[in-house]
């Protein structure tokens, strides 16, 4: 299990981003409403920075920053106490301070934090309590589309009729296939507004030849 007590499976950054698209796009096929989308993916935060979004409508968010030097993870878990920050973020490199210590993650709050870089790899500061949460958050990275598909057929598929989701259509988005309009439906068969589609693929930089 993957949680701020051991790093290990996590992929590195640039793996990590690839994936986060994948997620991004999987969720824009599954709720083509942008409101209640779990994972988003914004390629332009800032200049050479993207960011990844998790939020659950209840309070619980999941930020990660990609800049060129690595990427940052911020947690919150509205369900557990938040740590002192300036322990589970001791060691953080220089080039995260302003997104860590800066709004949104300022006023959203902070109960686990971890960061990659080239050189050392996967990093924490001082975690003081072990349970965080962070392996609430964190179980989705582990690369393997049957943990997507088997969130997605209870997060998205709960109370409607639609087909479940097959582990190998998803793996087509993590391996970054470009989407088509037959593979969309596989999917979600209830797939209408290809305009917002395409447009919501086109934005997160997913592949793709719905035209």
């Amino acid at each position: 299990m993957i949680s701020t007590l051991d790093l290990s499976q996590l992929p590195n950054a640039a793996a990590l981003q690839r994936l986060c698209v994948s997620l991004a796009a999987l969720d824009a096929v599954n709720s083509p409403d942008p409101e209640f989308r779990y994972y988003t993916y914004n390629p332009q935060w800032d200049e050479n920075e993207a960011v990844f979004e998790m939020s659950d409508g209840e309070g619980d968010q999941m930020l990660v920053l990609f800049r060129p030097e690595g990427c940052v993870i911020n947690g919150f878990l509205h369900e557990y106490d938040q740590p002192d920050k300036a322990q589970i973020t001791r060691g953080l490199p220089d080039a995260f301070d302003e997104f860590i210590f800066g709004e949104p993650v300022n006023s959203i709050g902070t109960t686990f934090c971890a960061w990659y870089t080239p050189a050392h790899g996967w990093q924490t500061g001082v975690v003081e309590n072990e349970e965080d949460g962070s392996e609430e958050l964190l179980y989705i990275f582990d690369n393997d589309p049957a943990t997507y598909a088997d969130w997605a057929n209870e997060y998205y598929l709960d109370e409607i009729e639609r087909e479940p989701l097959e582990t190998e259509a998803v793996a087509a988005l993590y391996h970054h296939e470009p989407l088509t309009k037959t593979a969309a439906l596989t999917l979600n068969h209830e797939l209408q507004d290809w305009l917002q589609l395409e447009a919501d693929l086109t934005e997160i930089g997913y592949p793709h030849t719905l035209r």
